[in-house]
């Protein structure tokens, strides 16, 4: 599952970079809005994806920097 999973994310990427690369080139209004919701449908499901198979979270510095300064004292 996780080489599947993985293989998904390659796809996702593939297709948000094709999608960069085509909006960078001349697009009617029509074509434009279309690929930029793909995109983002695009990204979207890799977000969920990404979540799915990585499922390890950090914690912010300013969380960190918080927990560091609770220092225990014995």
């Amino acid at each position: 599952m996780f080489e599947a999973n993985l293989a998904r994310i390659r796809t996702h990427r593939n297709n948000i970079h094709r999608f960069r690369d085509l909006l960078r080139s001349e697009l009617s209004d029509f074509d434009r809005e279309f690929i930029e919701k793909r995109m983002a449908d695009e990204q979207t499901a890799l977000d969920a994806l990404m979540t799915e198979t990585f499922p390890v979270t950090f914690p912010s510095l300013k969380e960190f920097s918080s927990l560091s300064s609770m220092r225990v004292v014995s």
